[in-house]
C-alpha cells in the first residue's frame, strides 16, 4: 500500500500502445516532492524493478486481479 502521507499520481499503462517504459520514466521525472506514482499494468512489471532501483526509487506491488497489478513507486 502506498504511504499515506504522499500525494498519488496514477499512470494506467494498459491504455498505451507499444512499450510504456518511456512514459513511466517521464512520469517519474515529473513527480513533485512528496508524490508517489501509482502504475497500473496488466502484468507484474518485473523488468522495471531494476531500473527503478538504479534511479533511486522504491516500489510496492499489489496484484488486484488476474490481469491488473498496481505498483506504488516512490523516491527512496
Amino acid at each position: 500500500m502506498a504511504p499515506e502521507q504522499r500525494d498519488v499520481r496514477t499512470l494506467d499503462v494498459r491504455t498505451i500502445d507499444g512499450e510504456p517504459f518511456g512514459r513511466i520514466m517521464s512520469a517519474l521525472d515529473d513527480l513533485d516532492e512528496g508524490e508517489t506514482l501509482k502504475l497500473i499494468n496488466s502484468f507484474e512489471p518485473v523488468p522495471l524493478y531494476e531500473a527503478l532501483q538504479s534511479k533511486g526509487f522504491t516500489h510496492e506491488t499489489e496484484r488486484v486481479d488476474d490481469d491488473e497489478w498496481h505498483v506504488h513507486i516512490s523516491p527512496a
